[in-house]
């Protein structure tokens, strides 16, 4: 007997057959005033929104699970949606229900996902929304991040590390990834990014090109710079792919595409942007170097400032051009004033005009547009007239956009509502119709004043009424006691407990004449904004021209404040090697520390010639780790134009910064954590170059204690007689590596200074030559609170290892145990054994690393182990 089919209906039917084309989004389903969700998405809706959850059918053979919410509340519910990682795909209804018998045309009319959205509610002013898409090509990884939100597009291509530091500062809130290769996007990448898959074909040479072409209508790619970025090209093409399947059609804000040159840039990998706070903190309540240098005032500018952190420059005119401006405002104190000023008044010039293209704009927004364009007049004039000729260029090139800002004056109302179906958004004086329609609607109330008091007086009815409602229309209402002085010709259309309602042919004929006027006057005005809004397009790159100049002038600015608040120096940069702060400061502690306590300030110099590598001893908590940082985001802010926290500094353009510290965690991807130090420090080791900065920072701190000795004394080494000869910080607690300034002349010992009291240490987090004795842990351990029968037993253990520990004993020690190992390793007749001499005698120590070494010696501990468990 065959099973009885599901019966569905017309509408599931409809709507089963819409959700099958987009099965990996949520689908908000119009059904009349509401977005309606169902089965999976529904449950998923009702967790994610707190909306009540539902049955369509229940009971039925067709029931199923059912959430809503009105379509008017999208706003509220959308944005919720998309940061809670879901793709949400707006089924519309395509018709007026009023003009169909049949069901009502839908169709999907936006699919909204993480990395493309337009929502305010979305979006944060101060960041970008990044799509991103990876191509994992033959040689290069390819990779392209678009803000669909601003307009900006850039491509780059590279190895592993170098697309894992691009992901890292842009930050991407989606990343699309061809479906063979979701697997080695995450063990290259990690699980972090929230990924979307798409189908193989899409990743290919000659698509992609078609795409980018048939989009920027032009013959080749030459004009962007980027003809040669095969792998790039491919990422690029695979974004535009995806913004089409998403909907997303109206894409003339998308100008252009830039390379993000690799060479132009300070390189920086991942685990520094990390280490240094830039703009992420592991630390919930961690305070960034971002959250310390940000004083922009403009969506554009913040936005730009973090593109100007994650990118700091190399090119020494570059910087000094930026340079240049912050003198000059910091010292025209009424310039930078006024150009605050007027920053202040301008909205997100990006964003308003991707409004304009994608036509997804308000009334509001377009006046908002033209007061912010007028608002950039006074800053170009103020620009083009000073005695900065950096300024001088931008105040030439900022656009005053006239015949936009006319146009938009006299064809909107300065008081523009939010939404266009408000009415009242176009001026009066620009439509002659509107005009006339609008007072025929005006005029109305005065119309049915006079009918009524016309009509009572006829009838001698002195409580008339005339009102209307969504049903009915005009109507005039009879209360029950006068009904019967009612003319016969008004017609019965209501009837209420205490009153009768009527209508009359006047009432009739003025009814039709106001709703059509009202109807009339709606669709002239969204025919005459849609007209508009299609008529700014052309306007798209002078806008985008000026929102880029108002961005970098904010950010300046932003840098002259910075230095002003915070008594900042102007950096000198050259083509030296050296490095050379006077009294340098950690510009985010410095802001967190009480109020009257002064900040420790400290002086740096490296040199490749002297002193190429200092080697920091001290206790914990001594300030060891503030120094090394603080060097870093001195240099940085110089390469970014700002001024530096300092007293002084000289600084010969660095091309790299590298840092480290001891013990990072990822053990959770299930490496150890000496696995973990080594793999970080070859990456160092594998790309430094004469103009790097290394940062090490309790490096072997992660294994036992002769361990660590060891390596970070192998690494040291290594760095010491590299041709490169990199400017190295080493920051550590063993003692021990002070002895490596006897025999490598470019180290050198500083330690930071402490204080010994009778029972307790008071640390000075001064920077003084010289190296420490010992780490004071037990102060420390003091300070923590610990017990103070644990401290008593610490010092007496303390005091008994360094009595055992004399350097002779040690030696003693040592040769005794090499005799031993001799007679047993050379009288044993083992073939392990003898295999392991022949790996000591063959190796060649001339030529081998220490991290070479280090390795070695790891083989043969393991050889040993092994054969011991046997």
């Amino acid at each position: 007997m065959a099973t009885k089919s599901k019966k569905v209906t017309p509408l599931m039917k409809q709507y089963n057959a819409i959700k099958a084309k987009y099965p990996d989004a949520m689908l908000l389903f119009r059904v009349g005033d509401f977005y309606e969700t169902f089965g999976k998405d529904a449950i998923k809706a009702a967790g994610i929104l707190g909306i009540t959850l539902t049955k369509r059918g229940a009971g039925s053979e067709s029931e199923i699970e059912l959430a809503g919410f009105p379509h008017h509340s999208i706003n509220t519910y959308l944005p919720k949606l998309v940061k809670a990682g879901e793709r949400v795909a707006i089924c519309d209804q395509l018709e007026d229900p009023k003009q169909t018998k049949t069901i009502v045309k839908r169709g999907v009319t936006e699919l909204v996902t993480p990395g493309v959205a337009l929502n305010d509610e979305v979006l944060h002013s101060k960041t970008n929304n990044f799509l991103c898409s990876v191509y994992f090509g033959k040689v290069n990884i390819g990779i392209s991040f678009l803000d669909i939100s601003t307009g900006e597009f850039l491509t780059s291509q590279g190895n592993q590390e170098y697309i894992d530091k691009l992901l890292q500062n842009f930050s991407p809130s989606e990343v699309l990834v061809a479906k063979p290769k979701r697997n080695t996007f995450t063990d290259y990448f990690g699980a972090d990014f929230h990924t979307f898959n798409l189908e193989d074909w899409v990743y290919q040479t000659d698509y992609a090109n078609e795409t980018l072409l048939k989009h920027f209508d032009t013959k080749s790619l030459k004009g962007f710079g980027i003809e040669n970025l095969k792998e790039g090209i491919i990422a690029s093409g695979s974004i535009l792919h995806y913004l089409g399947e998403t909907q997303h059609n109206k894409l003339e804000h998308i100008s252009s595409i830039s390379r993000i040159a690799e060479d132009d840039y300070v390189w920086m990998d991942r685990f520094t942007i990390r280490n240094l706070e830039l703009y992420n903190s592991t630390n919930n309540n961690a305070v960034t170097l971002l959250n310390i240098i940000d004083k922009t005032i403009s969506p554009m500018g913040g936005r730009l400032l973090k593109r100007w952190l994650a990118l700091p420059l190399k090119q020494i005119d570059q910087i000094k051009q930026r340079h240049e401006v912050v003198s000059y405002l910091k010292t025209d104190g009424v310039v930078l004033d006024k150009i605050q000023h007027h920053i202040k008044l301008i909205g997100d010039l990006e964003r308003l005009i991707s409004k304009i293209a994608t036509q997804k704009v308000s009334p509001r927004e377009v006046i908002q547009l033209k007061n912010s364009l007028e608002a950039i007049i006074p800053i170009k004039e103020l620009s083009s007239n000073c005695d900065n000729e950096s300024l001088k260029v931008i105040g030439d090139n900022l656009q005053s956009c006239d015949v936009l800002r006319e146009k938009i004056k006299e064809t909107l109302n300065e008081e523009a509502p939010v939404n266009i179906l408000k009415g009242s958004s176009i001026a009066a004086g620009f439509s002659a119709e509107l005009d006339e329609l609008r007072a025929l609607s005006t005029s109305g109330k005065d119309y049915l004043d006079k009918m009524l008091q016309r009509e009572s007086e006829r009838t001698g009815i002195t409580s008339l009424k005339i009102a209307s409602n969504n049903v009915f229309g005009y109507y005039i209402e009879v209360r029950n006691t006068h009904k019967d002085k009612v003319p016969e010709e008004w017609i019965r259309k209501q009837t209420l407990v205490n009153a009768e309602r009527y209508i009359t042919e006047e009432l009739k004929e003025y009814e039709a004449k106001i709703l059509g006027a009202e109807e009339r006057i709606m669709a002239i005005e969204q025919k005459l904004f849609a007209d508009l809004v299609q008529w700014m397009n052309q306007y798209i790159k002078p806008v985008q021209q000026n929102a880029y100049l108002i961005a970098k002038v904010d950010c300046l600015c932003g840098f002259t404040q910075l230095a002003s608040d915070n008594n900042y120096v102007y950096p000198t940069l050259d083509e030296s090697h050296d490095l050379d702060i006077v009294d340098g400061r950690h510009p985010v502690i410095e802001k967190q520390l009480p109020i009257g306590e002064p900040y420790i300030a400290n002086n740096v110099f490296l040199d490749r010639e002297a002193q190429q590598v200092i080697m920091i001893t001290g206790p914990n908590m001594s300030g060891k780790s503030a120094i090394l940082r603080q060097t870093a985001l001195i240099v940085l802010l110089a390469q970014i134009g700002s001024f530096v926290p300092a007293k002084a500094a000289r600084i010969g353009v660095v091309d790299k910064i590298f840092t480290r510290v001891g013990a990072s965690d990822n053990i959770s991807m299930g490496e150890s954590t000496f696995m973990v130090e080594m793999n970080e420090t070859a990456s160092i080791l594998n790309n430094i170059s004469d103009r790097s900065l290394v940062l090490l920072d309790e490096i072997g701190r992660g294994t036992s204690t002769y361990d660590g000795i060891s390596i970070a004394w192998a690494i040291s080494e290594y760095l010491h007689e590299h041709p490169a000869k990199p400017k190295t910080l080493f920051a550590t607690h063993y003692h021990e590596l002070n002895e490596m300034t006897e025999t490598f002349e470019r180290i050198k010992n500083f330690n930071v200074s402490v204080k010994e009291l009778k029972d307790n240490v008071l640390f000075l987090r001064k920077l003084v030559e010289g190296g420490s004795e010992h780490s004071f842990g037990i102060h420390v351990a003091k300070m923590a609170g610990m017990p103070q029968q644990v401290l008593r037993r610490a010092n007496q253990i303390l005091k008994k290892l360094e009595k055992s520990h004399s350097s002779e004993e040690l030696t003693d020690k040592v040769k005794s145990m090499q005799d031993e190992m001799q007679l047993s390793f050379f009288n044993l007749d083992d073939p392990l054994l003898e295999n392991i001499k022949e790996e000591i005698l063959h190796i060649d120590i001339d030529t081998l690393t220490p991290v070479e070494a280090l390795m070695k010696l790891n083989e043969i501990k393991r050889m040993l182990v092994k054969k011991k468990q046997v």
